[in-house]
C-alpha cells in the first residue's frame, strides 16, 4: 500500500528519463523528497547550450532542492545536515557512489536496476536483453553497495518479452514496473520489516557501456535475426549505420526476410537476410526505405 503524505525523508539519485518515472511516483506518493541528486548539467547540440537533466527539471519545478556535485563525496556533509535521517532512493544514477555515502542513509540507498539480477550487472542491461533476444527480463530493487549492482536483492518482478521492443519502450516499461513495485515495498523497506536477500555472484553475468564504435553494422558477422535485435537495442544510442548506394544511413526498423528482394535487403551471416523499412537520411529526415530508394533514383 502506497504512503500518503508520509514524513519520511527521501534523497533521490537519479538523471535520465528513467529516473524520472520513480522520482514522479515518489512525488505523487507524498513523500518527503529533501533532495534530488542529479548530474552535473550538459553541453548539447550543435549550440553547445546547457542542458539540464530531466529529474532536475522536474525537482525544480516541485521546489525541490537540486544537488549536482562533481564527486558525490562532496555532498556527505550537508546529508549529515538534513534535519532527519534520509532514506536514498536510486535509479540510474549513472555514476558509483562511495561506501561513505551509502552509509549516512537509513537503511542505507534503496536501488532500481532493470534486470533480473545477477544477469546483466552494470550499465546497459536492457539493451542487453534486446541484443540477446531474451524471453523474459524485470526489474530488481536492491540494497546499494559499492561493488557494482551485487547488493542484496528486496524484490524482483519478471516482465514477459514479445520479441518486438525497441530499448526506448523497455526503458519505459520497466521504469514503471520499477516504481510500482518501490512504492508499494518502500514502507517496509524504511522500517526494516523487509530484510533482502544475497546475490549470487556465482552466476553473475556483465554488461560493457555502448561506444559509437557499437553503431556500424556488419552483416557479414551477424545473422538477420541478431541484426535487427541490434537496430532496436541500439536505437536511442549508438544507433545503427549502414551504407547504401554510397550513402550513411540509420536503420530504424527492420524485418527479417528469406530471400533478397531489393537493393536495402542485407544479405547477413548464414545465408540469412534482413529487410530495412525506415531509417534516417543523410540529411537527417526520417523516411521509409521506399521514399530513400525513390529519392536516389531521382537524383
Amino acid at each position: 500500500m502506497i504512503m500518503k503524505n508520509t514524513s519520511k525523508t527521501i534523497v533521490f539519485f537519479g538523471t535520465d528519463d528513467f529516473s524520472l518515472v520513480v522520482l514522479k511516483g515518489l512525488i505523487e506518493s507524498g513523500y518527503n523528497i529533501a533532495a534530488v541528486v542529479t548530474k552535473p548539467d550538459s553541453k548539447s547540440g550543435r549550440g553547445q547550450r546547457l542542458k539540464m537533466p530531466s529529474v532536475k527539471m522536474i525537482a525544480l519545478k516541485n521546489g525541490i532542492a537540486v544537488w549536482q556535485p562533481d564527486k558525490i563525496s562532496d555532498i556527505n556533509e550537508t546529508i549529515i545536515g538534513l534535519e532527519k535521517k534520509a532514506t536514498g532512493v536510486l535509479a540510474s544514477f549513472g555514476k558509483i557512489i562511495p561506501e561513505s555515502t551509502i552509509n549516512l542513509f537509513n537503511p542505507g540507498i534503496v536501488n532500481i536496476h532493470p534486470s533480473l539480477l545477477p544477469k546483466y550487472r552494470g550499465p546497459i542491461p536492457i539493451e542487453s536483453a534486446i541484443l540477446n533476444g531474451d524471453k523474459q527480463t524485470g526489474i530488481s530493487i536492491m540494497q546499494l553497495t559499492p561493488d557494482m549492482d551485487a547488493g542484496p536483492i528486496y524484490i524482483q518482478t519478471k516482465y514477459n518479452l514479445t520479441g518486438n521492443e525497441t530499448s526506448p519502450e523497455l526503458y519505459q516499461i520497466l521504469a514503471k514496473l520499477g516504481a510500482k513495485k518501490l512504492l508499494e515495498i518502500l514502507p517496509s523497506i524504511i522500517d526494516r520489516t523487509l530484510k533482502p536477500s544475497k546475490q549470487n555472484s556465482d552466476a553473475a553475468t556483465y554488461c560493457s557501456l555502448l561506444t559509437k564504435s557499437d553503431s556500424i553494422l556488419e552483416p557479414q558477422k551477424l545473422t538477420a535475426t541478431e541484426a535487427e535485435r541490434k537496430i532496436r537495442a541500439h536505437i536511442s544510442f549508438p544507433k545503427t549505420k549502414f551504407n547504401i548506394l554510397e550513402k550513411e544511413i540509420i536503420i530504424t526498423k527492420s524485418h527479417i526476410i528469406n530471400s533478397p528482394q531489393t537493393i536495402a535487403d542485407i544479405a547477413c551471416k548464414n545465408n540469412t537476410y534482413l529487410s530495412i523499412d525506415n531509417l534516417i537520411a543523410p540529411s537527417g529526415r526520417k523516411m521509409s526505405i521506399k521514399d530513400f530508394l525513390n529519392g536516389c533514383r531521382q537524383n
